[in-house]
């Protein structure tokens, strides 16, 4: 899988774009951190304000671009070809360091800061082109892998961009500056120039050139979706985390660890690594497909670092700078170093599949809104990050308090989130399943259709089949299943948000059988996967029972494809009958074989209960 992901690289669809972004993330980052270190060991010589202070407004000063000119950015990148805008954003670059090379060359804070704000606008415009061009070039099968690369790459780029941004400030060579920027942006220009053109995706669109207007219309487009929308708010606070902690770094080098200039890059370069290397483990962890099972690992590792910076910071600082040498030598720059870099490898995790489902989940057609208003989002968290920050720390709160915080509320939102769109921890959940408790191979999975309903039939074997189903497909599904088990309290929460329909014999309960066909035709008939069990309950002697008929009357509503499976190997776990009283409660066959065979479809006319049963019968190895 690693393979396919990294031959995007040698295929021009891709490798100019990658390119291009990348150079912009270096400069991004090249500039904000030699301005801020430069700040921060040199105040006097460019402004009397308090470097802490001064790093908090530098980094609300490129985020507000965000918040003004997103909507815009968005409604241009939807009409107009995605390529073209990319190269003017690119030429713009070159006109900021230009800027920015006058700012070193005369120690103006102003002309700096301007070209700092100019670098956000550069980023606003360039967000909705970068991200939307991503599910035009790629296939869906393609989406994460991409994703990760591009926030390896971006922050790949950022490591670079920092680690020559600290000697260089610390050589007090403002000279080189900015004549190392200019380069840099054309270099970028030229990359844009072999990016291949493409059709804009709305070409009728008109562009409201009113900056509120279209800000409200593209946040209007986002919370179409409701999953897109808090897919969006997880994002935003990925970056309100973010901005908190990156914010704190010239703060820890120069006052915690007494270091010099280095000590900021070194942290810069923890966290950096942190999340590249997070971003491909996604690809990896996710078998190469969208996993959002992964985004509630992310977040759990992000608070317990983030809370282990606030005890990993000593209580007795140094009162004096030290050598580099000495700050290496002391163990609680590990410690520091360790956090900072889990919490990027944490956000790797966590970003890339929302990222990943935002873009497979909107229409292609309104992509660039919909990324568009997810900038102004992020825009508005990291604004209110910086902001918060600053006026905590202004009114006495030190800084490894100001982590702590953000730790606990970082669970606290991130478990809302979850409260909302269940989907997040319950695909968590299927993953740890599939990955950890059980080795599961799955076969067949393409004969799942990309689009519109299709009915899944499967033997029953356990009281996880449904998440071991939901970790394997790559679609969401709603299930069928036995009214008695949502009498059992916890299964009755878990299956309840996974939107699972109950359902029970007419003898039993007539209305809520009425209610779970309705359920399930309106399910198909809005281009859901709906998963059945056949047999109606789970098997008790291990062997596939007879199929019961609801399945013809589902199809003579709904004409569908069907989808047969075959699931083997959970029989005798503690999540099955095999086992009777106490002895059902000692785990069981962990780590063992889990096979699910998926067939190819079968014609709703064609979908007879005992062809089904014989298909599901062969998938399974068994003979009928």
């Amino acid at each position: 899988m690693a393979d396919s992901q990294f031959a995007l690289l040698r295929q021009r669809r891709f490798l100019p774009f990658f390119c291009t972004q990348a150079l912009g993330a270096f400069n991004d980052n090249f500039y904000k951190n030699v301005l801020v270190i430069l700040v921060t060991y040199n105040a006097a010589s460019y402004s009397g304000i308090n470097p802490l202070q001064l790093a908090q407004l530098a980094g609300g000063l490129f985020i507000l671009p965000f918040v003004l000119f997103s909507g815009l950015a968005g409604e241009l990148a939807d009409r107009f070809d995605k390529t073209l805008l990319m190269r003017a954003v690119k030429l713009l670059e070159v006109l900021i360091m230009v800027l920015a090379t006058y700012g070193f060359a005369t120690h103006s804070i102003v002309a700096l800061l301007g070209a700092l704000f100019m670098m956000g606008v550069h980023s606003t415009f360039f967000a909705p082109a970068k991200y939307g061009i991503l599910p035009t070039i790629l296939d869906r099968r393609e989406l994460v892998g991409g994703n990760a690369l591009l926030e390896m790459g971006t922050f790949v780029a950022i490591l670079a961009g920092q680690s020559f941004a600290g000697p260089i400030a610390a050589s007090g060579s403002t000279l080189v500056i900015g004549p190392a920027l200019i380069t840099v942006a054309a270099i970028g220009v030229a990359w844009s120039f072999a990016i291949p053109r493409m059709a804009p995706a709305a070409p009728g669109l008109r562009i409201d050139w009113n900056l509120w207007r279209s800000t409200i219309k593209n946040l209007v487009v986002a919370q179409r979706d409701r999953v897109v929308f808090l897919s969006i708010l997880g994002i935003s606070w990925f970056w309100f985390f973010g901005i908190i902690v990156l914010a704190q770094m010239p703060f820890y080098a120069s006052t915690v660890l007494k270091g010099p200039e280095v000590t900021v890059t070194l942290l810069m370069f923890g966290f950096s690594l942190g999340v590249g290397a997070g971003s491909l483990l996604c690809e990896r962890l996710s078998g190469g497909r969208l996993e959002i099972g992964l985004v509630p690992l992310g977040s759990l590792l992000m608070t317990i670092f983030g809370a282990d910076l606030y005890f990993a910071t000593p209580t007795v600082l140094p009162t004096a700078m030290r050598s580099m040498a000495v700050v290496l030598a002391d163990y609680a720059t590990w410690h520091m170093l360790l956090d900072v870099t889990m919490i990027g490898l944490a956000g790797g995790l966590y970003i890339v599949p929302l990222y990943a489902l935002m873009q497979s989940r909107t229409p292609k057609e309104v992509m660039s809104r919909v990324i568009a208003a997810s900038s102004i989002w992020s825009g508005i968290f990291m604004v209110v990050a910086s902001v918060t920050a600053a006026t905590a720390l202004s009114r006495g709160l030190s800084v490894p308090a100001l982590l702590l915080l953000c730790a606990l509320a970082n669970f606290a939102v991130t478990a809302f989130i979850y409260a909302q769109v269940p989907e997040f921890l319950l695909r968590f959940l299927a993953w740890i399943l599939m990955r950890i408790v059980y080795r599961v191979r799955v076969t067949g999975i393409e004969n799942i259709p990309e689009k519109g309903p299709a009915l899944v039939v499967c033997n029953h074997v356990s009281y996880v089949d449904a998440l071991v189903l939901s970790a394997a497909v790559p679609r969401p599904m709603r299930f069928v299943m036995e009214a008695a088990i949502f009498r059992i309290a916890a299964l009755n929460l878990l299956f309840t948000g996974m939107k699972a329909i109950p359902v029970a014999s007419a003898r039993e309960d007539r209305a809520l059988r009425e209610a779970a066909f309705a359920a399930v035709g309106a399910a198909l008939r809005a281009g859901n996967v709906v998963c059945i069990f056949p047999e109606g309950h789970l098997t008790r002697d291990g062997q596939l029972d007879v199929f019961r008929p609801g399945v013809l009357r589902i199809l003579a509503e709904n004409p569908v494809p069907v989808i047969p499976m075959g699931l083997s190997g959970l029989w005798g776990s503690m999540f099955s009958y095999a086992f009777r009283g106490l002895s059902r409660c000692v785990p069981r066959k962990l780590n063992a074989r889990v096979d699910l065979r998926v067939g190819p479809a079968i014609a709703p006319q064609d979908g007879h209960p005992d062809v089904l049963r014989a298909t599901v019968l062969a998938l399974r190895g068994d003979r009928p």
